[in-house]
């Protein structure tokens, strides 16, 4: 018989609807958050009798085998996970795509594990559009057994390629997860100190952004673009929060501190931030960073 499977916490919507369209789901999704109309609004988006909506985290539980969870940051899931383990969870699968710092993760696991359930870790990497489109890469990690019950809605459903940390202890996967959203501040951070300069020096962003999409196709050319058209001050929403990748900021300089190391990019990145955060409140974005460079070398905020 096909799993039960309910989804808490939207923080990746398009991950909830790539189940319901390509998971090949027998039953349907169920789906919670903590404000309701969202849940109730993405529910609305999907043909009739794909999704229903729960109105607690114990009915999503009760009702389900297989539990995905994706929540905003660390003290999120841990009082989602509290909650969900009041309910009969023994032999029911977790399965949490957050990002949070791998000691949060394996205290998860062990809590879930003690009720007698299974805990599989499984961070993603991509930004929203990444997910609405399936393309997200999937870090998975915890019992092996448990893993290849989650990979059918990984990749070619969710994502486009996994990372298969199978039998390896979950906080592995969290573990990488923070390393490499630490590529991205950086990668924000060089960018917006190489258009500052290009425009500063006389050589302009145009001529810089032409290299750019010529040596580094990808991630660099698309935020070069986003700095260039003043992307990252003229949404509504931010692509990539502030308060998050703050969040994602201090985890690693954390992780650093512990391990009897230093990331003095990081460091750099998240004075930056706060510049941001300071600057533009919870609209702001990772990309602002490239503002407060600006204004750091004379220039305004915006393009």
């Amino acid at each position: 018989m096909a799993p039960q499977l309910a989804w808490i916490g939207l923080e990746h919507e398009g991950m909830c609807k790539n189940l319901v369209e390509k998971g090949d789901l027998d039953k349907p999704l169920i789906i919670f958050n903590r404000t309701q109309k969202r849940a109730t609004d993405l529910a609305s988006k999907f043909p009739s009798g794909k999704s229903n909506v729960a109105s607690s985290i114990d009915e999503a539980v009760s009702q389900s085998d297989i539990i995905f969870t994706c929540l905003g940051d660390d003290a999120a899931i841990q009082d989602t996970i509290s909650t969900a383990l009041k309910s009969t969870v023994k032999d029911k699968l977790f399965v949490d795509c957050s990002t949070v710092h791998p000691d949060t993760t394996t205290m998860l696991a062990e809590s879930i594990e003690g009720q007698g359930a299974h805990f599989v870790a499984c961070p993603v990497f991509g930004a929203p559009a990444m997910a609405e489109a399936g393309q997200l890469i999937c870090v998975l990690a915890g019992p092996a057994a448990a893993v290849e019950k989650v990979k059918p809605y990984t990749k070619g459903v969710m994502g486009r390629a996994n990372i298969d940390y199978s039998g390896q202890p979950q906080g592995r996967a969290t573990h990488l997860k923070i390393i490499g959203n630490t590529f991205v501040l950086n990668m924000v951070e060089t960018l917006s100190e190489g258009h500052t300069l290009a425009e500063k020096s006389g050589l302009g962003s145009e001529n810089l952004h032409q290299f750019i999409e010529t040596m580094f196709p990808g991630p660099y050319t698309a935020y070069s673009g986003r700095l260039m058209k003043g992307d990252y001050y003229k949404r509504e929403e931010p692509l990539f929060g502030v308060d998050l990748a703050r969040k994602d900021a201090k985890h690693a300089l954390s992780m650093a501190k512990a391990a009897g190391t230093r990331m003095k990019d990081v460091e750099v990145a998240e004075e930056h931030l706060a510049a941001v955060q300071k600057h533009m409140g919870s609209k702001g974005d990772l990309a602002g960073i490239y503002g407060v460079v600006r204004q750091e070398s004379g220039l305004k905020f915006e393009v």
